[in-house]
């Protein structure tokens, strides 16, 4: 069992096109030139396509066979991270302090390799192949673009793949249930009245208020949600104060909240609020709280994970599956299209003890990936579409 040849035969293009995108990252929402180096490749295939927001590209594939084919939406995620490139390789970041450091390079590599093998198998298909080239994804701001334009409506299936460096190249991770938590990023705002330090009774100190919230904001966890349940409350950022002889008459907390289940991400963020709001009430303040959602819990649906599971069985070992991978507590926006599609989002192993900075953890300035790991994440996304576009009933 092995990689498809009309897969290898992408090797070189593969490859390159990942050092290409690797060289020149751009962060989220800025992605301007890597939309255009997408918009010429597809170009260069025949694949017609059109900007979604400013820096997003959706392209599409009809198949040309006789018939009502299916509908497959295929997602990349192509920003960067605002930080150096520490790497000692002739394809590392030449855009300083931005590196590609949790594979999107990879990604949008993978993913014009793949509609270059369906554009040249278009006449075996039919139905349509929609590509997502997707901006923002760290910061949760780019899959609701596209759901805002409607561009799953009709689709059966959205796939998705992410490298994943703690996991041996070769293995793919095909996982049910929940894989990734919920994002949000939460503001607190405590407003007290300022006085002098040596006068605290005639003041309302925000800084203390936002101690006292601070503390009890770890309740949510420790006595207020299942032990079972996984939830993480963190604070951050805390600011109070101007001057240290002046009661703070203003103070701020940040922070973020991660979930797997939709019911306890409401509790937990609604937690947040009333903690803040009865905590400076108390005191003698007010509290104001701000919600930003990030994204949403990432849950594989199990049917569409049964059906990659035996796509990929066709082609690559099974002992090479991981069907039990540990979910993670970091966020993936590709839960904003699996709300709305039925699908699922694998993890292809890029760690390779031969390169160390393979094994490296992802938002890491040393970060690097096997590259021959893009082969076998193209031949699932290839496979998988052409599954669900000549095969499933």
């Amino acid at each position: 069992m092995a990689i498809k040849e009309y897969i290898l035969a992408e090797k070189e293009y593969l490859v390159n096109m990942r050092r290409q995108f690797h060289a020149h990252p751009e962060v989220s929402l800025k992605e301007f030139e890597t939309c255009k180096t997408i918009e010429r490749e597809l170009d260069s295939m025949g694949i017609p396509h059109r900007r979604v927001g400013e820096t997003g590209v959706y392209g599409w594939i009809d198949g040309k066979k006789a018939g009502d084919g299916k509908i497959i939406v295929l997602r990349a995620d192509i920003d960067a991270l605002a930080m150096d490139d520490l790497k000692d390789v002739p394809y590392c970041s030449q855009n300083s302090g931005v590196c590609h450091a949790c594979g999107h390079d990879a990604h949008t590599a993978t993913l014009l390799g793949t509609a270059k093998v369906l554009k040249q198998k278009e006449n075996e298909f039919s139905g349509q192949v929609r590509l997502f080239f997707q901006q923002a994804e760290e910061i949760g701001q780019g899959g609701r673009l596209f759901v805002q334009e409607n561009l799953l409506d009709g689709a059966a299936r959205v796939f998705g793949a992410h490298v994943a460096s703690g996991l041996a190249s070769g293995k793919i991770a095909l996982t049910k249930g929940p894989q990734n938590a919920s994002c949000d990023y939460f503001k607190i705002k405590i407003k007290g009245r300022g006085a002098h330090v040596s006068m605290p009774h005639l003041g309302v100190d925000a800084a203390y208020i936002a101690a006292q919230v601070l503390v009890a904001l770890q309740s949510i966890v420790a006595r207020n949600t299942n032990p079972l349940e996984t939830v993480v409350v963190g604070v951050g950022v805390l600011r109070a104060g101007t001057q240290y002889n002046i009661i703070a008459e203003d103070a701020e907390l940040e922070g973020t909240t991660r979930c797997f289940l939709p019911e306890v991400r409401n509790f937990t963020n609604e937690r947040i609020r009333q903690i803040a709001e009865h905590t400076a009430e108390m005191y003698g303040g007010t509290a104001e709280v701000e919600f930003r959602d990030y994204a949403a819990p990432l849950i594989n649906d199990g049917q569409a994970v049964e059906e990659v599971t035996q796509v990929v069985e066709r082609f690559w070992p099974k002992e090479k599956i991981v069907p039990d991978f540990e979910k993670a507590l970091g966020a993936d926006d590709f839960a904003d299209f699996l709300a709305v599609t039925k699908g699922m989002y694998a993890f292809v192993g890029t760690g390779n003890p031969e390169n160390p900075n393979t094994m490296v953890a992802h938002h890491h300035g040393l970060f690097d990936i096997d590259e021959e790991a893009m082969l076998l994440s193209c031949n699932t996304y290839v496979d998988y579409a052409l599954w669900v576009l000549q095969e499933m009933s």
